[in-house]
């Protein structure tokens, strides 16, 4: 794996921090988040320790159910500037094309 940069790195252990802090307010074990996840114990552990190893769906998951705020509690916003953003660049940049194989 290769190495991740130091703001990456920074960004994943707040988040872990964060996930954990929430599931303790809710006094759940990381058993219990685990199992609502569809987890190991052991991924939660690493999730909160700040692992980059982990699938990043399920550190969102993880998120999602301890109620940490995913982008800066403006989901819509947040969809909507996704998609202005797409909307700039070419359309051939943005659709698939069958390859042309033939010989």
């Amino acid at each position: 794996m290769h190495r991740l940069s130091a703001p990456t790195t920074d960004a994943v252990r707040v988040l872990g921090a964060s996930i954990r802090a929430a599931r303790l307010r809710r006094r759940w074990s990381v058993a219990l988040l685990a199992e609502r996840v569809g987890v190991t114990a052991q991924t939660i552990t690493r999730i909160e320790r700040g692992a980059s190893g982990v699938a990043i769906g399920t550190v969102f998951e993880a998120a999602h159910l301890t109620g940490v705020e995913l982008y800066g509690g403006h989901r819509e916003l947040a969809g909507r500037t996704a998609a202005s953003e797409l909307a700039l660049l070419p359309q051939r940049g943005r659709t698939r094309r069958e390859a042309d194989d033939d010989f």
